[in-house]
């Protein structure tokens, strides 16, 4: 039986984990959170952090693993790639490559030197001066995720205080400043086989809805984008540029008028559910491929043609407070699937970032719009029945 290490057991990891105990593996799982909603799916619990890699590396021989991977979150990618190296294991990417893939700074200059279209961008230190943007921009920590230290700043006089918080939540004490790139935004989730990239799904980013305690977001397919030859060829080109030949990636751009920027390239599954949507509509199974780039086994890409006229991932989001019960109706209209990531007892609290989600659906249609209706229909039902605002307070 193959043995597979997986690096996180949280939301973002759910899709992979699953998929890896329903092809059969003998699976450990790496998380510091007793209660992340992915140990069920595992054959093996070990409490650590993602980020520890000396323990992983001693997990690596004393379990016997044959794979590792590291779905959903960028910084275990590097920690992934380098134990398979020194550990003799196969691994879709090198870990000069998943430098480049987790480090923001250094994707960018890479990016730069390849000439991949990107939004104009600066670094800003300790004893740097806020750099002279004529619009709105971007601030970000360069080697963190999930919206940490993350600030839109469309006023001028409020940048300073956004890089402050940027480089105090960045491990290497530095912010990214990028422009905003005027257009909307579009992920491709795609894969890779000895050098060729294949575009799987090219998805919008939307707010669908603004319940009163929280913004929900969608991934909504297909995209609205004309011109998806030319985001595809610009995914490629990125890809190519930062080392990625082999295995699943996940790309965020800006469509500006002067056409594709590349926001940021990850060299992994995305932490949205992205493969399930992929399998809904083309019915690749993107998490099998992952799982088989990770045990070294041979990639082939199967043929991929839309099966449903529209997909929609949309977040759902429940009131802070202590989660007593989900109610999930049994009679969703169109709904492939729905995710419900914590057990009642968990606090929740208000919506600051992705990890403060409370779960997700899937809902296909024939057509976009009649998609997006149903997930809307479906999340408006789905009801998180939470209690005790003491408990709240306390743990905020």
């Amino acid at each position: 039986m193959t043995r597979l290490l997986v690096l996180g057991a949280g939301p973002a990891q759910l899709g992979l984990l699953e998929a890896a105990h329903d092809h059969g593996l003998w699976v450990a799982v790496v998380d510091r959170d007793p209660a992340a909603p992915g140990f069920r799916f595992a054959d093996r619990r070990c409490i650590l952090s993602t980020e520890d890699e000396p323990a992983i590396e001693r997990l690596i021989t004393a379990l016997e693993i044959d794979g590792i991977v590291s779905p959903g979150t960028d910084w275990p990618v590097g920690v992934a790639a380098r134990v398979a190296e020194r550990s003799g294991l196969p691994h879709p990417i090198e870990p000069a490559t998943a430098v480049l893939a987790t480090n923001k700074l250094r994707q960018r200059e890479r990016l730069g030197a390849a000439g991949v279209p990107q939004p104009r961008w600066w670094v800003v230190g300790g004893e740097d001066e806020p750099p002279d943007a004529s619009g709105p921009v971007v601030v970000k920590a360069p080697d963190r995720q999930g919206q940490k230290g993350l600030t839109l700043v469309e006023d001028p006089a409020e940048l300073p205080e956004a890089i402050e918080r940027a480089r105090s939540a960045a491990r290497n004490g530095l912010a990214l400043v990028e422009e905003l790139v005027d257009g909307p935004e579009v992920t491709v989730v795609g894969f890779s086989a000895g050098g060729t990239f294949t575009a799987l799904a090219l998805t919008d980013r939307v707010v669908a809805e603004q319940p009163a305690f929280g913004v929900a977001l969608a991934h909504v397919w297909p995209s609205e984008v004309s011109d998806t030859l030319r985001v595809s060829d610009t995914v490629s080109q990125a890809l190519a540029a930062l080392g990625v030949a082999n295995g699943p990636s996940y790309t965020q751009l800006r469509i500006g008028p002067d056409g594709p920027q590349v926001i940021e390239v990850a060299a992994r599954l995305g932490g949205g559910h992205d493969a399930e949507l992929v399998q809904a509509v083309t019915g690749v199974d993107l998490n099998g491929l992952t799982i088989d780039a990770a045990v070294g086994a041979e990639l082939v890409m199967t043929r991929h043609e839309p099966r449903v006229g529209g997909a929609v991932t949309k977040f759902l989001v429940a009131p802070p407070g202590v989660l007593q019960r989900v109610e999930v109706p049994d009679d969703l209209v169109g709904i492939r699937q729905v995710r419900i990531y914590r057990e009642p007892g968990y606090v929740h609290t208000p919506l600051r970032r992705g990890a403060d989600r409370a779960g997700a659906l899937l809902a296909v249609g024939d057509s976009r719009d009649e998609a997006l209706a149903q997930a809307n229909a479906a999340a408006d039902r789905i009801r998180f029945v939470t209690a005790d605002a003491g408990s709240l307070r306390e743990a905020i």
